[in-house]
């Protein structure tokens, strides 16, 4: 069998009396596009920090490409090409999109790389527009997009997206829905969001989390046709 990219057995995780993540048994595949969904306080979150290794497990394991990451610190596995875009973009808004770009990509390259390292991701992106813009002047979703480049300049084996789409107009995500599409030829994610417009887009497989666990895994149409699914999360809306 091949080895997953990302394994967890038993995964769980908790605060004192909460049970946050509840003997978590997930997989993902090199080159997968997985979706994360679940209501507020499922343990989503939870999952991502225990992946990154920013919360440490009560119990179970992570393994990434085979090797048990469980115990490493969050820099350890970061080098290991685990990269997080988080739902606040984490940039600096004084500099420009490609001065941003050129300190993510300064990180892991030298000389010439990293010029074109940084040309890459403002073609892919479609940042030429406002590339030697400050970041600070950007509307929420082209600083969205610049936070997915500072990520892909490290040239990641895994990618965590964490509510992309949130708080985007309309047209905004349709322009990710298409970017996700195209940096998953090259990079696995596993993304977490709520809007199910947004996934429906761009999922080919659904795990679905509620009260820390797992509740069902399957395609868009199974998971927006089970009845548990929608009576957790989906609600009316999904009969509509």
């Amino acid at each position: 069998m091949t080895t997953p990219l990302i394994e967890t057995r038993a995964l769980s995780r908790h605060f004192g009396g909460v049970q946050a993540v509840r003997n978590v048994d997930f997989t993902l595949a090199e080159g997968e596009l997985r979706c994360l969904i679940g209501p507020n306080g499922a343990g989503k979150s939870t999952f991502f920090k225990l992946i990154t290794g920013q919360v440490k497990p009560s119990s179970g394991t992570v393994k990434f490409r085979g090797i048990d990451i469980t115990t490493l610190q969050a820099h350890q596995i970061a080098r290991l090409g685990i990269g997080i875009k988080t739902q606040v973009p984490s940039v600096f808004d004084g500099l420009s999109v490609r001065d941003n770009l050129w300190i993510a990509a300064a990180r892991h390259k030298k000389g010439k790389a990293i010029a074109r390292a940084v040309e890459a991701q403002v073609e892919r992106l479609l940042l030429g527009a406002f590339a030697d813009s400050a970041v600070g002047q950007l509307a929420h979703g082209q600083r969205q997009w610049v936070e997915l480049g500072l990520v892909l300049c490290g040239e990641p084996n895994l990618i965590l997206l964490d509510e992309p789409a949130a708080g985007m107009t309309e047209e905004e995500r349709e322009r990710t829905a298409e970017l996700i599409q195209d940096v998953n030829r090259d990079h696995p994610l596993i993304v977490v969001e709520h809007d199910m417009s947004f996934i429906r887009r761009i999922a080919r497989r659904i795990t679905v989390f509620d009260r820390g666990a797992i509740l069902m895994e399957g395609d868009v149409e199974e998971v927006f046709g089970n009845q548990a699914v929608r009576d957790v999360y989906l609600g009316k809306q999904a009969a509509a």
